[in-house]
Protein backbone atom coordinates (compact mmCIF):
# COMPACT_ATOMS: atom_id res chain seq x y z
CA UNK A 1 0.00 0.00 0.00
CA UNK A 2 1.54 3.90 -0.88
CA UNK A 3 2.24 5.45 1.69
CA UNK A 4 0.05 8.69 2.28
CA UNK A 5 1.73 11.91 2.13
CA UNK A 6 1.89 13.78 5.17
CA UNK A 7 1.78 17.74 5.49
CA UNK A 8 1.97 20.19 7.58
CA UNK A 9 -0.22 22.91 6.28
CA UNK A 10 -3.16 22.91 2.93
CA UNK A 11 -2.48 26.58 1.23
CA UNK A 12 -5.18 26.77 -1.57
CA UNK A 13 -4.54 29.29 -4.48
CA UNK A 14 -5.78 30.62 -7.61
CA UNK A 15 -4.69 31.54 -10.69
CA UNK A 16 -7.05 34.26 -12.84
CA UNK A 17 -7.11 36.45 -15.87
CA UNK A 18 -7.84 36.39 -19.33
CA UNK A 19 -8.62 33.54 -22.00
CA UNK A 20 -5.27 32.59 -23.68
CA UNK A 21 -3.08 34.36 -21.20
CA UNK A 22 -1.08 30.95 -20.25
CA UNK A 23 -2.42 30.35 -16.92
CA UNK A 24 -2.93 26.47 -17.44
CA UNK A 25 0.11 25.97 -19.11
CA UNK A 26 1.96 27.87 -15.56
CA UNK A 27 0.49 25.17 -13.54
CA UNK A 28 0.74 22.16 -15.59
CA UNK A 29 4.40 23.00 -16.03
CA UNK A 30 5.02 23.96 -12.41
CA UNK A 31 2.93 20.75 -11.22
CA UNK A 32 3.95 18.64 -13.27
CA UNK A 33 6.48 19.75 -14.88
CA UNK A 34 4.91 19.51 -18.21
CA UNK A 35 4.37 22.17 -21.08
CA UNK A 36 2.09 21.65 -24.34
CA UNK A 37 2.17 23.86 -27.18
CA UNK A 38 -1.70 23.45 -28.27
CA UNK A 39 -4.45 25.22 -26.33
CA UNK A 40 -7.69 23.81 -24.51
CA UNK A 41 -10.05 26.20 -23.13
CA UNK A 42 -10.39 25.31 -19.33
CA UNK A 43 -14.13 24.60 -18.60
CA UNK A 44 -14.94 26.42 -15.07
CA UNK A 45 -12.21 25.60 -13.11
CA UNK A 46 -9.41 22.85 -13.22
CA UNK A 47 -6.47 22.23 -10.49
CA UNK A 48 -3.34 20.61 -9.42
CA UNK A 49 -1.62 19.74 -6.44
CA UNK A 50 2.45 20.64 -5.41
CA UNK A 51 3.88 19.99 -1.85
CA UNK A 52 7.20 22.25 -1.27
CA UNK A 53 8.90 23.25 1.87
CA UNK A 54 8.54 26.66 3.12
CA UNK A 55 10.40 27.72 6.22
CA UNK A 56 10.77 24.50 7.90
CA UNK A 57 7.48 23.67 7.07
CA UNK A 58 5.95 20.88 4.63
CA UNK A 59 2.98 23.11 2.26
CA UNK A 60 0.25 21.15 0.16
CA UNK A 61 -0.70 23.44 -2.37
CA UNK A 62 -3.86 22.89 -4.05
CA UNK A 63 -3.84 25.53 -7.23
CA UNK A 64 -7.25 26.24 -9.05
CA UNK A 65 -7.18 26.96 -12.78
CA UNK A 66 -9.75 29.29 -13.70
CA UNK A 67 -11.64 30.22 -16.91
CA UNK A 68 -11.20 33.24 -17.91
CA UNK A 69 -14.86 33.66 -19.75
CA UNK A 70 -16.93 35.92 -18.51
CA UNK A 71 -19.44 33.24 -18.81
CA UNK A 72 -17.57 30.63 -16.39
CA UNK A 73 -18.19 33.84 -13.22
CA UNK A 74 -20.71 32.18 -11.87
CA UNK A 75 -18.59 29.11 -11.22
CA UNK A 76 -15.50 30.62 -10.30
CA UNK A 77 -16.63 33.19 -7.79
CA UNK A 78 -17.15 30.38 -5.20
CA UNK A 79 -13.32 30.07 -5.52
CA UNK A 80 -12.39 33.10 -4.67
CA UNK A 81 -13.97 33.52 -1.15
CA UNK A 82 -11.86 30.16 -0.59
CA UNK A 83 -8.65 31.14 -1.60
CA UNK A 84 -6.10 32.27 0.22
CA UNK A 85 -4.16 33.34 -2.45
CA UNK A 86 -4.31 34.61 -5.82
CA UNK A 87 -1.91 34.85 -9.02
CA UNK A 88 -3.43 37.49 -11.65
CA UNK A 89 -2.04 36.60 -14.61
CA UNK A 90 -1.12 38.62 -17.80
CA UNK A 91 0.48 38.13 -21.53
CA UNK A 92 3.00 40.55 -21.66
CA UNK A 93 2.06 40.13 -25.60
CA UNK A 94 -1.38 41.10 -25.08
CA UNK A 95 -2.41 44.99 -24.11
CA UNK A 96 -5.72 44.08 -23.19
CA UNK A 97 -4.87 41.09 -21.12
CA UNK A 98 -3.03 43.29 -18.88
CA UNK A 99 -5.72 46.10 -18.85
CA UNK A 100 -8.02 43.28 -17.70
CA UNK A 101 -6.01 43.36 -14.58
CA UNK A 102 -8.12 45.82 -12.89
CA UNK A 103 -11.43 43.68 -13.42
CA UNK A 104 -9.25 40.46 -11.84
CA UNK A 105 -8.38 42.62 -8.71
CA UNK A 106 -11.96 44.07 -8.62
CA UNK A 107 -13.05 41.08 -8.53
CA UNK A 108 -10.30 39.75 -5.49
CA UNK A 109 -11.34 42.48 -3.70
CA UNK A 110 -15.43 41.81 -4.22
CA UNK A 111 -15.20 38.21 -3.52
CA UNK A 112 -12.54 36.85 -1.76
CA UNK A 113 -11.46 36.74 2.28
CA UNK A 114 -10.13 39.61 4.07
CA UNK A 115 -6.10 39.01 4.05
CA UNK A 116 -5.96 36.89 0.62
CA UNK A 117 -2.70 37.13 -0.90
CA UNK A 118 -2.48 38.56 -4.36
CA UNK A 119 0.50 38.56 -6.41
CA UNK A 120 0.60 39.43 -10.50
CA UNK A 121 2.61 37.55 -12.86
CA UNK A 122 3.08 38.71 -16.60
CA UNK A 123 3.65 35.50 -18.42
CA UNK A 124 5.07 35.04 -22.06
CA UNK A 125 8.76 36.33 -21.51
CA UNK A 126 10.06 34.10 -24.14
CA UNK A 127 7.69 36.37 -26.74
CA UNK A 128 10.03 39.30 -25.89
CA UNK A 129 10.17 40.83 -29.54
CA UNK A 130 6.18 41.11 -29.46
CA UNK A 131 6.36 42.55 -25.79
CA UNK A 132 3.29 45.05 -25.86
CA UNK A 133 3.27 45.90 -21.97
CA UNK A 134 7.20 47.06 -20.48
CA UNK A 135 8.12 45.85 -17.44
CA UNK A 136 7.82 49.14 -15.37
CA UNK A 137 4.49 49.40 -16.50
CA UNK A 138 3.18 46.47 -14.81
CA UNK A 139 5.79 46.59 -11.42
CA UNK A 140 4.19 50.09 -11.10
CA UNK A 141 0.76 48.86 -11.54
CA UNK A 142 1.76 46.20 -8.93
CA UNK A 143 3.42 48.93 -6.38
CA UNK A 144 0.08 51.02 -6.64
CA UNK A 145 -1.89 48.19 -5.95
CA UNK A 146 0.53 46.93 -2.63
CA UNK A 147 1.28 43.27 -4.62
CA UNK A 148 4.50 41.63 -5.88
CA UNK A 149 4.86 41.37 -9.65
CA UNK A 150 6.83 38.49 -11.73
CA UNK A 151 7.43 37.63 -15.18
CA UNK A 152 7.32 34.29 -16.07
CA UNK A 153 7.99 31.29 -18.73
CA UNK A 154 5.42 28.63 -18.88
CA UNK A 155 8.52 26.60 -20.80
CA UNK A 156 11.05 27.36 -18.51
CA UNK A 157 10.67 25.98 -14.73
CA UNK A 158 12.80 28.16 -12.88
CA UNK A 159 11.02 31.08 -13.43
CA UNK A 160 7.60 29.69 -12.10
CA UNK A 161 9.58 28.90 -8.77
CA UNK A 162 9.64 32.18 -6.85
CA UNK A 163 6.05 33.75 -7.72
CA UNK A 164 4.71 30.11 -6.21
CA UNK A 165 6.81 30.08 -3.34
CA UNK A 166 6.68 33.56 -2.15
CA UNK A 167 2.76 33.60 -2.43
CA UNK A 168 2.78 30.70 -0.52
CA UNK A 169 5.39 32.16 2.22
CA UNK A 170 2.94 35.03 2.09
CA UNK A 171 -0.30 32.86 3.05
CA UNK A 172 1.86 30.72 5.64
CA UNK A 173 2.93 34.04 7.38
CA UNK A 174 -0.65 35.53 7.54
CA UNK A 175 -2.09 31.78 9.04
CA UNK A 176 0.70 31.97 11.69
CA UNK A 177 -0.19 35.72 12.88
CA UNK A 178 -4.03 34.98 12.26
CA UNK A 179 -3.50 32.78 15.03
CA UNK A 180 -1.89 35.20 17.66
CA UNK A 181 -4.63 37.43 19.53
CA UNK A 182 -3.29 41.03 17.84
CA UNK A 183 -3.65 39.87 14.11
CA UNK A 184 -5.18 42.55 12.17
CA UNK A 185 -8.29 42.34 10.36
CA UNK A 186 -7.12 45.05 7.68
CA UNK A 187 -7.51 43.72 3.74
CA UNK A 188 -3.93 43.41 2.84
CA UNK A 189 -3.44 42.25 -0.97
CA UNK A 190 -0.46 40.60 -1.48
CA UNK A 191 0.63 40.45 2.18
CA UNK A 192 -1.40 38.21 4.35
CA UNK A 193 -3.90 35.32 3.46
CA UNK A 194 -7.25 33.73 4.95
CA UNK A 195 -6.46 31.44 7.89
CA UNK A 196 -9.79 28.93 7.01
CA UNK A 197 -8.39 25.33 7.92
CA UNK A 198 -7.44 23.22 4.92
CA UNK A 199 -10.79 21.47 3.90
CA UNK A 200 -11.12 19.13 0.35
CA UNK A 201 -11.61 21.21 -2.81
CA UNK A 202 -15.41 21.33 -4.57
CA UNK A 203 -16.06 19.52 -7.58
CA UNK A 204 -14.02 20.64 -10.54
CA UNK A 205 -14.49 20.25 -14.19
CA UNK A 206 -11.07 19.09 -15.26
CA UNK A 207 -9.66 19.89 -18.30
CA UNK A 208 -6.38 19.06 -20.47
CA UNK A 209 -3.23 21.16 -20.10
CA UNK A 210 -2.30 23.68 -23.03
Amino acid sequence: MASIARYDQLVRLMLVGDQTVGKTCLLCQYANHEFHDHHVTTLGVDFRVKIIEVEGKTIKMQIWDTAGQERFLAITKQYYTRAQGCILVFDISSRSSFESLAKWLLYVKMYAQKGTSVIIVGNKIDLAERRQVPRETAQQFADENGVSYFETCAKDLKTLEKPFYELCKQVVEFTEKSICPESNDTVSLGKEADSTKPESSPAQNKSKCC
